[in-house]
């Protein structure tokens, strides 16, 4: 086994253990950063021409976002749930145009949406980041 399929197996290690671990909120946190981690990828490889691991890291955001917009809860979360869908599917349509097109400029507007999403989620204070379970069974 070389050193680089060391590492990358350590690096899938540590990922699993922190999933396993996390709390829904780290979950979140977790997938809006893998999200943004390939969008600067997937930029990179536009500009050095490298098509299929530009396709493959735009795939992988496009799955980490349909896995966000599918957990969201429309009922509890009413207009914000609302919104941030409407985004994800903008996002989407951006990914798409971008993979398309080879067009950086859709993947960094991308990455500005999500990065302002993953800020935001990250700022919420942890005492409101938990619903008590007693309260979620009532």
């Amino acid at each position: 086994m070389s050193l680089q399929s060391y590492a990358a197996q350590y690096r899938n290690t540590g990922l699993s253990s922190a999933v396993m671990e996390a709390d829904p909120h780290r979950l979140v946190a977790l997938l809006l950063s893998g999200a943004c981690e390939r969008l600067r990828l997937a930029e990179a490889c536009v500009v050095r021409g490298d098509l299929a691991r530009k396709g493959k890291a735009i795939g992988e955001v496009s799955a980490i976002i349909g896995h966000l917009n599918g957990s969201l809860d429309h009922e509890a979360g009413g207009d914000i749930a609302g919104s941030l869908s409407a985004l994800y599917d903008y996002v989407q349509t951006r990914l798409i145009e971008a993979n398309l097109h080879n067009d950086a400029s859709a993947l960094r507007e991308s990455l500005d949406l999500l990065g302002e999403i993953e800020s935001a989620w990250n700022a919420i204070p942890p005492e409101q980041r938990h619903v008590p379970a007693m309260a979620a069974a009532r």
